[in-house]
């Protein structure tokens, strides 16, 4: 540092300022150091830093797993806003009970992160005590958390819109699938039926329990299963809502093996807008996923900087059904 204050004509307090990115300098002898920095090819550490200011230039992120579209969506998203803001990411992906019960009992992000992103995780009490005892910041994204600064989409209101557009288009028997993930993180199901069964009894239509349908496992491992029960019933289903585009993708390649005409027999709507879902021609709810990543990261800087209410702030990003060709009126007669 002392080479770089001596080639750049300033003091080594002023190189310290300029390479921690403090406001105070000068634009003129901010570019003088930089240029000084970079012929030296000096660049100041993360963690001689850290010992200056408390912080470590990091934010962390908590998540299931990285195979869902949206997941890596929200993180591609968070990308540019924490290059913007000279700031590195860690990723903590927990994908099966043994590393959640690892992760809570070490708490590896303590210490190593200014503020910890929860995603699409559905923490046990004593779960969120432990991450309370991080002393950190803690942001929570997609879900929304009482208290606690969250980034989400109102899940119970898109799938309220969805089962309304189904029951526009004059379908009676509209069958909901959603994961039945024994690990327990969240993936939004419990909000996206409450808002489908609420369109459904806002028609009308009566609550039937054959037409809610668990699948094992995140990946519809299950899928095929689930049609045949569902298509066995006496009064089957004329369209399928799927709790995700992943999940929807699965139930078209079930229901294409059963040679079950789409949308000719039956309707299959999806939820995230996920890139291949206008390929395939699937009617979805979008989410603007690498929103929800990119607004995270800002209201976790608010946060780390104690911006007043930041810390209790909700913010609530919009949905969009887009009707594609995979949905239509029921056949004649159903």
């Amino acid at each position: 540092m002392a080479d770089v204050a001596h080639r750049a004509g300033v003091s080594v307090s002023t190189v310290s300022r300029t390479l921690r990115g403090l406001s105070t300098v000068s634009d003129t002898t901010r570019a003088r150091v930089e240029a000084a920095a970079r012929e030296l090819s000096f660049a100041i550490t993360r963690s001689a830093s850290s010992l200056v200011t408390g912080r470590t230039g990091r934010v962390a992120v908590l998540t299931p797993h990285l195979e869902t579209w949206f997941l890596s969506a929200a993180l591609a998203g968070m990308a540019p806003a924490l290059r913007e803001a000279g700031l590195d990411l860690l990723v903590y992906s927990v994908a099966d009970v043994r590393e959640r019960a690892d992760f809570f009992d070490r708490l590896p992000a303590r210490r190593n992160a200014d503020a910890l992103l929860v995603v699409s995780f559905a923490l046990t009490p004593a779960e969120r005590a432990r991450l309370d005892g991080l002393g950190m910041p803690l942001v929570f994204v997609s879900q929304h958390a009482e208290g606690r600064p969250s980034v989400y989409v109102d899940d119970a209101d898109a799938a309220l819109r969805g089962t309304r557009h189904l029951i526009n288009l004059g379908h009676r028997r509209i069958a909901f699938l959603q994961t039945s993930d024994e690990t327990g993180f969240a993936w939004s199901s419990k909000n996206r039926l409450a808002g489908h069964l609420r369109a459904l009894a806002d028609a009308g239509l009566e609550r039937d329990d054959a037409l809610i349908m668990s699948v094992p496992g995140w990946k519809g491992s299950g899928m095929g299963a689930a049609v045949g029960r569902l298509l066995s019933l006496q009064d089957p289903p004329t369209a399928l809502f799927a709790e995700t585009d992943d999940f929807a993708f699965r139930l078209l390649a079930a229901l294409r093996e059963a040679n079950v005409p789409v949308p000719g027999r039956v309707s299959v709507m999806g939820f995230d807008d996920h890139v291949m879902a206008g390929v395939l021609g699937l009617t979805t709810l979008a989410q603007p996923a690498a929103e929800i990543g990119r607004t995270a990261v800002h209201l976790a800087r608010s946060v780390i900087e104690d911006v007043d209410g930041a810390h209790r702030r909700h913010i609530v990003l919009p949905t969009e059904l887009v009707p594609r060709g995979s949905t239509a009126p029921p056949p004649a007669g159903s």
